[in-house]
């Protein structure tokens, strides 16, 4: 299929698929995408309206273990005296300290622990587990005496940003009326607070209990701020591209598997998880559609489709709005279609409502999570949802 060189997404809260159509009739005076040709957009009609049979989204495994440390392993040994005392090493100081550690340790090999923030909690602990599972080790979800070891070796586990003008332009007045946001020529952040934590993969109230002595409603350009020490989710290198380049070896080594049960997406290469984030998979009403998948388009940039008719009714109707591109675009940053109608793999508005709230049939990830993902699949990727 040939795509064009700009993009509108026409998705009912996390659900678009891709046809060419005749420029509809414009609802109101709203922004359109900025396109040469005719642009593409999506339909969700099929997507939006699962047969009577579809298997519902399965409930949720929540388990985790209780306490991030594993227990010591106790072995009989003779009792031997030391030769010379033994020296003593500084330890995390808190548990709120290791946690972090775990988190940085686990984004920065790309094992999705979810938000950043401190706390030890289910979606750290199933990250952890696919990590031990990536390197042959037992999935405990636990911190091994081992791990430990390494974990202390972070440093730094905070380092600092700068703020620029440009960050400041990304910032905004999001309305919350589809009608209003449509008039926009892009759907920014809300806050400088919620910029620099998207950026750094974290919690908005952790990022501010990290600079406890700023007042953060009032930073400026040149302004200097604590953050998690991992890979900045740039969202100035991202443009508005319909459809990346193709990666032939990627089609011939990987594939995709999205466990809705356990709420995981697993980039597998060769049989091996190579990496592995927190999703949310569909809903009751609309879940997620098990079986296996092609990978069809990649985008970064979309844009949506709001039409209240499709949200409610399942049914398209001609009164919508198309909602620019932009981190607060209900998308978010990133689509992947699937050779499934109607279904994508996509980024969010709403970085806390991973895990937790329905999506739309779609399989929703965190901006940063969706922006590495994007680098990681190609078109003609097998997609396994399960």
């Amino acid at each position: 299929m040939y795509w064009g060189k700009s993009f509108v997404f026409v998705v009912a809260l996390g659900l678009s698929s891709i046809f060419a159509y005749s420029q509809p009739p414009e609802p109101s005076a709203a922004a359109t995408p900025n396109a040469e040709t005719t642009p593409f957009i999506a339909d969700p009609t099929q997507a939006e309206t699962p047969e009577p049979n579809a298997a519902p989204t399965p409930t949720p495994d929540t388990r985790f273990p209780a306490t991030p440390i594993a227990p010591k392993l106790v072995t009989p040994q003779a009792e031997e005296k030391p030769e010379k005392p033994a020296v003593p090493r500084a330890e995390p100081v808190s548990e709120r300290e290791v946690i972090t550690r775990l988190q940085i340790f686990l984004d920065q090999r790309s094992f999705g622990p979810g938000k950043i923030d401190g706390r030890w909690g289910e979606f750290c602990a199933k990250a952890l587990q696919r990590y031990q599972i990536a390197n042959g080790q037992p999935p405990t979800g636990q911190i091994d005496e081992a791990l430990q070891e390494r974990l202390i070796r972070i440093f730094p586990i905070y380092t600092t940003y700068t703020l620029t003008e440009e960050d400041f332009q990304r910032v905004g007045v999001v309305p919350p009326k589809p009608k209003e946001q449509a008039k926009l020529k892009a759907l920014p952040y809300r806050s400088i607070t919620e910029f620099i934590a998207e950026r750094f993969h974290a919690d908005d109230t952790f990022i501010e209990k990290l600079n406890k002595d700023r007042d953060m409603a009032t930073l400026k350009p040149g302004d200097t701020v604590r953050v998690p020490n991992v890979p900045p989710f740039r969202i100035e290198d991202l443009k508005e591209v319909g459809h990346l380049p193709v990666k032939p070896d990627f089609v011939k080594r990987r594939s995709v598997r999205v466990d809705t049960r356990y709420r995981m997406l697993d980039i597998v290469e060769d049989d091996k998880i190579i990496a592995s984030y927190p999703i949310t998979p569909g809903s009751k009403k609309l879940p997620a559609p098990p079986g296996t998948w092609k990978v069809v388009g990649v985008a970064t940039m979309p844009w949506f489709r709001w039409d209240e008719a499709m949200l409610n009714h399942g049914e398209r109707s001609e009164n919508y709005y198309n909602l620019p591109a932009g981190p607060r675009n209900p998308v978010g940053i990133a689509w992947i279609g699937l050779s499934k109608k109607g279904i994508g793999i996509h980024g969010t508005n709403s970085p806390d409502t991973i895990g937790r709230s329905g999506s739309h049939g779609c399989i929703r990830l965190a901006n940063w999570d969706a922006a590495r993902v994007v680098n990681q699949v190609t078109d003609g990727m097998t997609v396994e949802i399960f």
